[in-house]
């Protein structure tokens, strides 16, 4: 057995907590220590998961230390992936993978300059449910997708997050915030975008926060709040995609594809799970279809472990900076579209991640 990729994690936050409890999923990688800005939160980790605190620096320095696993705010994930490479060790962040282009490309010239890996979740389109949806379209079970929709939208996140305030400054927003886990799953399963056009829009210029910890904080809007786009495929397929936080409660499903033989219902990418349902000619209506693969909890850390194993392999890794970096190119011109009126023909290109394969053990990643 390879040895462990050993992690250290910084930032310790509201997300933290489904990392740290489904890495024990996966034997080929530890969470050994953690960091963050404010010690009470990394003191208070520690405890439950039996983890060292160290500072951020002390982290950084550690050898025995592979991986940074970068759960800061969005704000903060160029700056620590930059500083996770330049220590030498291999960067996993929380999405988006930037804030913009420049900040994106200095983070994949630098990995490839150290011949280190970077990665980025989400990693939600390595669940069962997500998977499966892939294998139908791979098989050909609505034929040619042609088109489709996507729907992210709600009223925000101010009603349950303890603070919600970076969710409406740069890099946060219906499309940055959750826009990653739309365009990846549709990435996965269409492969890469080639233009795009969008009209975005923002609701209110101040929103207030309702959460029991940020109670009747008013929460400044740097942000468009309502993305309305198009993505025309490299594949030929043309996918609507709407992203809101102006919306109090919708109908539409949050993905479908259409194609020259049939319909495919997709669950909500923010999530390994979820129903899908089929429709073809000569059926009566939707029907459901079961998935072939495991993952369907909440299984946040599933792209590190893959990158850990890709690792010990010196392979690709599925969450590969690469698609971080293609995921962001597509959000960045969904808002440079709408100011200038006209498509955006995307310069990044990326490969479609590798599927699962069916029959994979519980922890595991690759048959062999």
């Amino acid at each position: 057995m390879a040895k462990k990729v050993k992690v250290g994690v910084i930032g310790c936050g509201n997300i933290s907590d489904a990392y740290f409890k489904a890495s024990q999923t996966f034997k080929n990688l530890e969470i050994v220590a953690c960091a963050d800005q404010q010690q009470q939160a990394a003191e208070a980790k520690a405890v439950i998961y039996g983890l060292r605190v160290l500072t951020v620096e002390e982290l950084l320095t550690d050898k025995s230390i592979e991986i940074v696993l970068n759960l800061t705010t969005p704000q903060a994930h160029t700056e620590i992936n930059l500083l996770a490479l330049k220590a030498g060790k291999h960067a996993y962040c929380e999405k988006p993978f930037g804030l913009d282009r420049k900040s994106g490309q200095e983070v994949l010239r630098l990995a490839e300059k150290k011949q280190l890996y970077t990665g980025c979740a989400p990693d939600t389109f390595l669940g069962g449910s997500h998977q499966t949806c892939r294998k139908l379209i791979d098989d050909g079970a609505i034929g040619a997708p042609l088109s489709g929709t996507a729907f992210m939208m709600c009223h925000g996140h101010e009603a349950w997050h303890p603070a919600p305030a970076f969710y409406y400054l740069k890099g946060g927003g219906p499309l940055f915030d959750m826009g990653p886990y739309y365009i990846t799953a549709l990435v996965n399963m269409l492969g890469p975008v080639k233009r795009v056009a969008a009209i975005n829009t923002k609701g209110f210029k101040t929103r207030v926060a309702t959460s029991e910890k940020a109670k009747g904080q008013r929460l400044k809007v740097e942000v468009n709040t309502h993305v309305a786009g198009l993505l025309e495929f490299a594949s030929g397929a043309v996918i609507t995609l709407v992203t809101s936080f102006d919306v109090w409660r919708h109908t539409n499903h949050n993905i479908e594809i259409h194609g020259t033989e049939g319909s495919l219902r997709v669950p909500d990418p923010n999530g390994f799970g979820g129903n899908i349902s089929i429709f073809k000619p000569g059926m009566q209506d939707w029907e459901e279809v079961a998935p072939i693969f495991g993952y369907l909890d909440n299984m946040r850390s599933i792209g590190l472990a893959d990158m850990a194993e890709s690792i010990r392999r010196q392979i690709p890794c599925r969450c590969s900076g690469e698609l971080a970096f293609h995921v962001l190119d597509v959000m960045c011109a969904l808002e440079e579209a709408s100011v200038a009126g006209k498509h955006i023909t995307l310069k990044s290109v990326c490969a479609r991640p590798e599927a699962l394969p069916v029959g994979l053990k519980h922890g595991k990643l690759f048959l062999k």
